[in-house]
């Protein structure tokens, strides 16, 4: 079984679960996943996990993410971009002008309490919110802390414009816009969505599914990749065999926190699993170990 991690560049027009079914196929495997789901409209990075690699998803380093999207003014749809219904519009005024967006866009900096659409893939009881919505369902989403890094106008004319947003994972772009319009006196849906950059995947380096077809073994990043980000640790062939049974080893952990998450390494270099730190008795835990496949 390959084990890795792809850096794919979906195209419009695709889900994320398509991708899934579409790498499936390419490299022969069932066992495949992404992290960061992008709706059809939106096109731009997905970081998809191989193998061993999917086990790796929950820690992997694509939380705070990069986007360009544009957006139209004066316009409500029922799911918040240009795939839905119109349900309400309003002129825009003559006086708005770039400078008024620009100061607006600033406004949004910072952490947030955003309501995300009732057109996302938020579970309510086991059920996506988009398909309750579909049937007319009566229901309340939660709003969620959000972060907004920056946010840049890129472009702006006549009602229509271009952003460029760096967020905090879980942010609703559309519901961002939406917001936006609302704070700018009108109404706004978002009309195309590009995702640049998803921790340290970018949009340059990603492969498309034309350029996996013909080359699929080149684009396989290894494994660990996407968690450089945590703290490593290298442990004996003994200590090794020790969390593979389940049991703990012993690391004096200078500098870590209770719970700290680690990556361990065996001798020869090779991910062996992942492993948290237990301050108190300063010992790492095994938590995800890789018992049959050693990840490259």
């Amino acid at each position: 079984m390959m084990n890795g991690i792809v850096n794919v560049l979906k195209p419009t027009g695709m889900s994320s679960h398509d991708i899934i079914g579409q790498l499936r196929r390419i490299y022969g495997m069932k066992k495949i996943g992404h992290a960061g789901t992008l709706d059809p409209l939106a096109a731009g990075v997905l970081p998809a996990y191989l193998g061993q690699a999917t086990r790796l998803i929950e820690y992997g380093d694509s939380g705070i993410k990069t986007y360009h999207a544009e957006f139209v003014l004066g316009l409500a749809t029922d799911t918040e971009d240009s795939t839905g219904n119109v349900i309400t519009s309003a002129p825009v005024p003559d006086s708005l002008q770039e400078t008024a967006v620009t100061a607006v866009l600033q406004s949004f900096c910072g952490d947030s309490e955003q309501m995300p659409s009732r057109y996302s893939a938020i579970n309510i009881n086991g059920v996506k919110a988009y398909k309750l919505a579909r049937q007319h369902a009566d229901f309340t989403l939660p709003g969620r802390r959000v972060t907004i890094h920056e946010i840049r106008l890129l472009s702006y004319e006549k009602g229509r414009g271009l952003i460029k947003v760096t967020c905090s994972q879980g942010t609703y772009i559309r519901s961002l816009i939406r917001d936006i319009g609302e704070k700018l006196g009108t109404y706004a849906c978002m009309t195309y969505l590009v995702r640049v950059r998803a921790g340290m995947f970018d949009i340059d380096q990603a492969a498309t599914l034309e350029e996996l077809e013909e080359q699929p073994q080149a684009y396989v990043l290894p494994a660990d990749m996407a968690i450089r980000h945590l703290p490593e640790a290298v442990c004996t062939p003994g200590q090794c065999a020790f969390l593979l049974q389940g049991r703990f080893v012993p690391l004096a952990g200078h500098g870590l926190t209770e719970g700290t998450v680690l990556r361990v390494y065996n001798e020869d270099r090779k991910l062996v699993g992942i492993a948290r730190f237990d301050k108190e008795h300063h010992v790492i835990r095994p938590h995800k170990m890789f018992a049959d496949v050693i990840v490259r």
